[in-house]
């Protein structure tokens, strides 16, 4: 690896991506990053962050529908899920071998994965299918906390 100052790697033209995992800070991908990117032939980003990818950058890879771009609450879920699955086992005090945690893991991302392509249906990107979803799972425990009707 090589630092350049004041520049990230979405924003150097001569190194070819890919897939992009920006994983760092808030707003590291602005629109002029996400026009390169696509210049360049990437094919996905997938935010590890929160937020990494400006609202300009976001509006820049929805002009490709086929361009994967999945928001943090659906990249990043496995980390967060492996969080709460060793605080349950701290409040258990068990222990579960890495192979059965593995299995979890990939049964949540799977259902997550299953969750954003039955809300974005037949003409929707997995990014609308992530946000309606995370949308529909606001809704319903609203309604079932008896909030709204």
């Amino acid at each position: 690896g090589k630092y350049i100052p004041d520049q990230s790697p979405w924003t150097l033209p001569d190194v070819q991506v890919d897939f992009a995992f920006p994983c760092a800070t808030q707003n590291e991908i602005d629109e002029a990053g996400a026009s390169l990117l696509m210049k360049k032939g990437c094919m996905g980003v997938f935010e590890g962050a929160n937020l990494p990818v400006t609202a300009e950058g976001q509006n820049v890879f929805r002009t490709d529908r086929t361009f994967l771009y999945i928001p943090g609450k659906a990249a990043n879920a496995g980390g967060v899920g492996v969080s709460g699955l060793e605080m349950s086992q701290n409040a258990s005090r068990t222990y579960w071998k890495k192979e059965k945690v593995d299995a979890m893991l990939k049964e949540m991302i799977a259902g997550i994965y299953k969750q954003m392509t039955d809300a974005a249906g037949e003409d929707g990107t997995l990014e609308e299918g992530c946000n309606r979803a995370g949308f529909l799972k606001v809704a319903n425990a609203l309604k079932e906390l008896g909030w709204v009707y």
